[in-house]
């Protein structure tokens, strides 16, 4: 069955305001590890800065179990839509 231009831009829609969750989610993390500096900057503690340099520095078949379950747990957000 062919999908037509409107049934992609509605699935673009439907992923995308996923992804945005899945982001703004990250975001609320990294900022509430991080200190707000006069300027409103921020600063990662440098154990943080090293364990996300180190993950995404790795190919996810080399990543431990648990890092895995993390990227798993993002995917599963996505795959009943996917699935549908």
């Amino acid at each position: 069955m062919a999908r037509d231009r409107g049934d992609d831009e509605a699935l673009i829609e439907e992923l995308a305001a996923i992804e945005h969750e899945r982001w703004s989610h990250w975001q609320r993390y990294v900022h509430g590890k991080a200190a707000r500096q006069p300027d409103g900057s921020l600063v990662l503690p440098a154990d943080l800065v090293q364990r996300w340099e180190r993950q995404f520095g790795m190919r996810y078949e080399d990543l431990p179990e648990v890092e895995k379950e993390s990227d798993r747990e993002q995917v599963r957000r996505y795959l009943p839509v996917l699935k549908r």
